[in-house]
């Protein structure tokens, strides 16, 4: 079963957002907003954590992301885009602190990728090449135990079946998180 509150426009935002801000020289090749406060803007850089705001649509949204600080793939050496992992929160849709990951391809259908921080393994259902904590109940706790943990693990698979495994310092994400929950209240 889904999770019924994906917000999977929110990823395509993400997405714009990291071309935007984070890829060196991507910004050139992408179409020049009319509307500034469409762009993400840097809070701060907290360890391996940034934290960030934009309003896309006149609509808030705040965000904390990080990459991943190792990945792998089965079999070795197959390319694939960039991942990211998120935490966002959007004031006008009631929605604060969902995580999500970009995991840089189209992931197997029907297949559910596995967050891991520390002991607690959390199941993500998986879209195109984002995936969401399946169980909306687990999303506060796993917020939680990220803030404690040191790193987060996303294993996945794309439809051609190379199975991924991207690793996360979870260095600097309490303090991310803060900068966002105080932006975006």
């Amino acid at each position: 079963m889904k999770k019924q509150n994906c917000h999977c426009p929110a990823l395509a935002l993400f997405s714009a957002a990291i071309a935007l801000v984070l890829i060196p020289g991507v910004a050139t090749a992408q179409p020049k907003s009319t509307n500034p406060s469409d762009q993400a803007v840097l809070l701060g850089q907290f360890g391996d954590w940034g934290a960030y705001t934009a309003s896309p649509g006149g609509k808030k949204v705040c965000f904390a992301l990080s990459k991943p600080t190792s990945a792998t793939t089965e079999p070795a050496g197959r390319n694939r885009d960039a991942s990211y992992a998120f935490i966002s929160t959007r004031p006008a849709e009631k929605v604060k602190n969902e995580v999500s990951v970009i995991v840089g391809y189209p992931q197997k259908p029907s297949h559910d990728a596995n967050a891991t921080v520390g002991s607690a393994t959390y199941v993500m259902y998986t879209q195109n090449d984002g995936a969401w904590v399946k169980n909306a109940a687990e999303e506060t706790q796993m917020v939680e135990a990220m803030r404690k943990g040191a790193d987060l693990v996303v294993k996945s698979e794309s439809s051609r079946g190379t199975k991924t495994t991207d690793t996360y310092s979870l260095r600097g994400i309490a303090e991310a998180l803060d900068k966002v929950a105080a932006e975006c209240k």
